[in-house]
């Protein structure tokens, strides 16, 4: 009952939020502009990542209270969005933020979860715990939030794409927490799917609201630190592929684009049209079929990661 009345919070507030804070950015001019590279023609407000954090965390911290999760999100998750609506400000005014910032808050909120005792620990067999040295936890933990950060910003191309697959990650996460009887994970799955069901409504083609990167690297990052807090926890050197195939999509989006990258010499963090749902959209698919075959992947791949860990279990 709990897990339905919070996620039944966290929706409602996320779908009275987004517009009230729409009309707000469109009186202001907080709004993406069309370019190049854009693939909308008209300018789309860009408020829809402080609804899904303020839903988020006051759920988070209304039901769980100050845990060291709710905590790690909220905080962690305060200076994405706060980072974020700078980034998108300068957007809406026609200019570039620098990246070098950027990066130094991403890896200063990928370590945060550390601080409160989250992180990938080892892995567990039949033989015991394999503990990793503190070092390698550290640095792996660090490496995964970051990654995922990143990831689901740069899946944020199209229409409805980052929310839907947030939520079908989000919601292989929760099944994987009640299955593993982990409460305050499932607690934050839940959360996360009930806020991107509501974000998504006002996001699906054609959208009325764009999450920005505030919302795309929050989304990311509270992604991140439930797969640690969940699936990663005593996982067994099988069941790691669990959380790595409910994020699956952004995760090889991400690995091809990179590569793509690097063999043309550009560099990574350049923005350009080599993501898969630039492929598709190329190749003459709608934006809607575009975000349909991409959900389908994302289905698959979810479905793939609970039948392991049902059969593991």
């Amino acid at each position: 009952m709990t897990l339905a009345l919070a996620a039944l919070l966290c929706f409602t507030i996320v779908a009275t939020l987004v517009p009230v804070l729409r009309r707000l950015a469109i009186r202001y001019g907080f709004v993406d502009r069309p370019n190049a590279r854009k693939i909308h023609k008209t300018p789309v407000p860009l408020m829809g990542g402080a609804a899904l954090y303020v839903g988020i965390a006051t759920t988070l911290l209304i039901v769980q209270g100050a845990t060291s999760l709710s905590l790690t999100i909220a905080i962690g998750g305060l200076a994405l969005v706060l980072t974020g609506l700078l980034d998108d400000a300068a957007k809406a005014k026609g200019k570039d933020f620098p990246v070098w910032p950027r990066v130094i808050v991403y890896l200063v909120v990928a370590a945060t979860p550390l601080w409160f005792g989250i992180e990938i620990e080892g892995l567990s067999s039949p033989h015991g715990m394999l503990i990793f040295p503190h070092w390698l936890g550290i640095v792996g933990s660090i490496v995964w939030v970051f990654a995922l950060i990143n990831m689901i910003n740069f899946i944020d191309g199209v229409d409805g794409l980052a929310s839907g697959v947030a939520t079908l990650s989000s919601l292989t996460l929760f099944v994987a927490a009640l299955i593993k009887h982990q409460f305050p994970t499932a607690l934050l799955a839940v959360i996360l799917v009930a806020a991107c069901i509501a974000f998504l409504m006002y996001n699906f083609y054609p959208a009325r609201i764009f999450m920005g990167d505030a919302g795309a690297t929050f989304l990311g990052y509270s992604l991140a630190v439930t797969a640690v807090d969940g699936a990663f926890k005593s996982a067994t050197l099988v069941t790691v592929a669990v959380p790595l195939l409910a994020l699956g999509v952004p995760i090889l989006d991400t690995a091809v684009v990179m590569l793509r990258r690097l063999l043309s010499g550009k560099g990574l963090h350049r923005a350009d049209k080599l993501h898969t749902h630039h492929v598709l959209m190329r190749w003459g698919l709608t934006q809607i079929q575009t975000v349909s075959f991409i959900y389908l992947i994302a289905a698959l791949f979810s479905l793939l990661s609970l039948v392991l860990l049902l059969a593991l279990s």
